[in-house]
């Protein structure tokens, strides 16, 4: 009878350490189980898309207040007219430095976003134009269909241009960045002089 009852005891004992370990090895060890901060872990902040009743017209993404420019936006201000064009002529030059990596840079982005219309010389003679479309004028000897020769462009009145595009010549502002199309015109002088 003793020994039923140090077998019943150990039994009795293994099941609770069995229950014990099984209880205490699914819980992170490293937890106190107090949440420091719940809103880090559950968030109470409406997504863009969602409903969201602290603002009058209920949406969660509201538009910026006006005059808002976003983070490293640069302005140009020269509207696209003809007005606009010569101002900027006049007004505004680059400011990058004349280097060899900056005139490197810009004769790629010449040969991915310009050479397909103006061709490799900007001779006007782009694959585009050899299959059928329109050809700007030469950079060299053309006459700009704004007044004056293609030569004599200043840097406004090109980046002018890519900015707003000009008769077939889509705006490229959203391809290239104010940097970038600094650099595309120290090319396209390059091109001028040939």
């Amino acid at each position: 009878m003793l020994a039923m009852n140090k077998i019943k005891v150990l039994g009795i004992a293994s099941v609770a350490i069995a229950a014990t370990v099984v209880i205490t090895s699914c819980k992170d060890k490293r937890s106190t189980g107090w949440e420091y901060a719940p809103n880090m872990y559950e968030h109470i902040a409406y997504d863009p898309d969602q409903a969201n009743p602290n603002f009058k017209d209920g949406k969660t993404a509201q538009t910026p207040p006006a005059g808002t420019i976003p983070v490293g936006f640069v302005t140009f201000d020269y509207p696209n007219t003809k007005d606009g064009y010569e101002k900027a002529g006049t007004e505004v030059t680059s400011p990058l430095p004349q280097t060899a990596a900056n005139f490197a840079d810009g004769k790629v982005l010449f040969e991915h976003f310009c050479s397909p219309c103006h061709g490799l010389n900007g001779q006007g003679d782009g694959l585009v134009v050899q299959h059928g479309y329109p050809a700007p004028p030469s950079y060299s000897s053309g006459v700009s269909s704004r007044g004056g020769n293609m030569k004599d462009l200043t840097d406004g009145k090109i980046y002018h241009t890519i900015t707003y595009g000009v008769n077939a010549m889509g705006s490229y502002a959203s391809q290239l960045a104010p940097e970038e199309r600094w650099k595309v015109i120290m090319y396209v002088h390059h091109l001028q002089k040939q």
